[in-house]
């Protein structure tokens, strides 16, 4: 079990803690709700949760078939809907290794992708497009 902790700072801006390494993270609504955007929103974080979650779940099962994922970089594109209520309609990360697709079984790496925790809590209405590009 890990704790979170956290307090309302005003204007719309949050600070979380998290107990067990005691690292903070500011969050702050977006320009288009309200907010300055001044740091990540929340629904930035779970966009951000999604793509590194990806990548750390592809690392582990790499790493169980003997390949490290070293220079591994990762983008996700977050899309609001347009119609109320406001939520994440659709989250498309794009992860570039630095393996050839031979490097591990055929399509391990891109079942395992579509299977990490974070993908699996979402509500299924959310997009979530994974595309994986290969070192040649």
């Amino acid at each position: 079990m890990v704790k979170i902790t956290g307090e309302y700072q005003g204007d719309l801006h949050t600070v979380a803690f998290h107990e067990p390494s005691g690292n903070s993270l500011t969050t702050d609504a977006p320009k288009d709700n309200q907010g300055r955007g001044a740091a990540f929103s929340p629904t930035d974080l779970t966009a951000t949760s999604l793509a590194t979650c990806i990548v750390t779940t592809l690392a582990i099962v790499a790493r169980r078939h003997g390949v490290e994922l070293s220079n591994t970089r990762f983008e996700v594109t977050k899309e609001m809907s347009t119609e109320a209520p406001r939520r994440i309609a659709r989250l498309a990360v794009q992860v570039w290794l630095s393996i050839p697709k031979t490097a591990v079984p055929p399509g391990l790496l891109e079942r395992t992708a579509e299977l990490c925790p974070v993908s699996l809590s979402l509500h299924p209405s959310v997009e979530k497009p994974v595309t994986i590009h290969w070192a040649q």
